[in-house]
């Protein structure tokens, strides 16, 4: 599976206790994250991470051009709890796109336990057949 994960700036300490309770489900999987989540993760955990562009700099944007190519699998986002932010234009269209094309995302702790204890359950599976980099489609296509 492939996972993003982005955390806003004051959410990332407890993105990296979430990875690091669930680092033996999630070194199963391709993750890629946001450039300084994904190294603060990295340091965290020991686990590899495809680091991308930072958020404030295309890497939200990155992310959300490969879920609308179905790259990706399941979505962490860890967004700040203030009331009087309003949310960017490209984390909306994150958000839309998971919806349109059924994505999973998790934007607090209580929701990416959920998800990643139901993706060690493999109630995620049905993903490989619809992600074009699943190792399903990848055999399929090199037949």
């Amino acid at each position: 599976m492939f996972i993003a994960i982005i955390a806003e700036d004051n959410k990332k300490e407890l993105m990296a206790q979430f990875c690091i309770a669930y680092c033996g489900i999630l070194c199963r999987h391709n993750i890629c994250a946001t450039d300084s989540t994904g190294r603060y993760i990295e340091d965290a955990t020991g686990l590899e991470i495809e680091k991308l562009m930072p958020g404030s700099g295309g890497g939200t944007e990155q992310i959300t051009s490969r879920v609308s190519y179905n790259e990706i699998d399941m979505v962490f986002y860890f967004r700040g709890a203030d009331p009087d932010r309003e949310s960017s234009e490209a984390e909306l269209n994150l958000l839309r796109l998971c919806d349109v094309y059924n994505i999973p995302i998790a934007t607090n702790i209580a929701t990416a336990e959920v998800l990643v204890t139901a993706l060690d359950a493999g109630s995620f599976d049905w993903r490989h057949l619809v992600n074009p980099r699943s190792e399903y489609n990848l055999k399929k296509r090199n037949k």
